[in-house]
């Protein structure tokens, strides 16, 4: 009997793919959101930007998953797009209560946070580590 090998390699392509996506999303969604001050085509691209926001963060998750299962790696990046996509749930409320206080604050963090998953990724495809945890420098 053959035994069936998985190519790591494709699932990290597909975790990659995954982050730019919802980070792509999310600079989409700061982009409307100025766009609501001047048009009204701004409020339907918001909420068009919005679904394809937290679809790509159910992405994000399955990506993670997928990565995961093959190699029996850290399920680390499991727990980041899980909060991720919690975040992506409580930034959804709180547009659609119309809390701009704290629904604009959340978006620039979310964003941040995207580019620093996108970041990570990158930086474990290359070999490099670009966070030196412990160094004494």
């Amino acid at each position: 009997m053959a035994a069936q090998t998985t190519d790591v390699r494709d699932t990290t392509t597909f975790l990659r793919v995954a982050i730019v996506l919802q980070t792509t999303a999310l600079f989409f969604q700061a982009v409307t959101a100025g766009m609501l001050l001047s048009s009204s085509l701004g409020a339907l691209l918001h909420d068009v930007g919005s679904r394809v926001m937290y679809g790509a963060s159910m992405l994000y998750v399955l990506a993670a998953i997928l990565a995961w299962r093959p190699g029996g790696g850290s399920p680390r990046p499991i727990l980041h797009a899980t909060g991720f996509l919690a975040l992506a749930s409580v930034q959804v409320i709180l547009g659609i209560a119309h809390v701009p206080s704290l629904h604009v604050p959340l978006g620039i963090l979310m964003f941040g946070l995207s580019l620093l998953a996108l970041a990570q990724v990158a930086a474990r495809r290359s070999g490099r580590s670009w966070v030196r945890v412990g160094t004494g420098a």
